[in-house]
């Protein structure tokens, strides 16, 4: 898989995430659950539970300077069905693990709509980010890996995983790609959004940035 072969394929990616958090998207960027918690200086065992633990409702965590974030859930994901779906001797705590160091796009838009329209999330509000995948990849590509599937559910069916489930495009080959990830954050996002849209939940679609 070559960058222009991505770029041509998927031109835009989408990134889903809780409503009223474009602020502090804005702000500090498009931050994984791990570089969220650092932000937030949120350590111990409560930083030890979110990163490693299926997280059943989202988590609301908050600081005297940067405010309030919500993590998300994750409800679509077995910890029983990673244990048996996992390899390379992988833990589903490890898995998990992996799953709050990246950044996470859509490539396809039928994806996210499913995710919208899930029996979990069909009511909520939610804020959507459709993202230049050209002038992405042209900053993060180094630490951009593809995935063939998608690796934050278990549900209708819990796909085998590993170590090797996450590619770097050379490697990915002419495999389908599912999920474009981020290792870390994407700190400076404006420059490659091209808009913000708080939709669902009963409410119009309001476009933010």
């Amino acid at each position: 898989m070559t960058v222009d072969d991505l770029v041509k394929r998927f031109p835009v990616l989408f990134h889903m995430a809780e409503p009223e958090s474009w602020p502090s998207i804005e702000r500090h960027g498009l931050l994984s659950t791990q570089s969220l918690l650092e932000l937030f200086e949120i350590t111990g065992e409560r930083r030890d539970s979110i990163l490693s633990r299926r997280r059943s409702e989202a988590v609301v965590i908050e600081h005297p300077l940067h405010g309030r974030a919500v993590i998300r859930d994750q409800k679509p994901l077995s910890e029983s069905k990673l244990a048996g779906c996992l390899r390379d001797g992988l833990s589903p705590a490890e898995w998990i693990r992996l799953l709050n160091s990246r950044v996470f796009f859509w490539v396809d838009p039928s994806r996210l709509e499913d995710l919208k329209a899930a029996r979990a999330y069909r009511a909520k509000r939610q804020l959507v980010l459709q993202v230049r995948c050209e002038s992405l990849l042209e900053v993060y590509g180094p630490v951009i890996l593809l995935s063939d599937r998608n690796t934050g559910t278990t549900s209708p069916f819990a796909h085998a995983r590993g170590r090797d489930t996450f590619r770097s495009m050379a490697e990915h080959g002419k495999r389908r790609v599912v999920e474009l990830t981020v290792d870390g954050q994407v700190l400076d996002i404006g420059r490659f959004l091209i808009r913000a849209d708080e939709v669902g939940g009963g409410d119009p679609d309001c476009r933010v940035a």
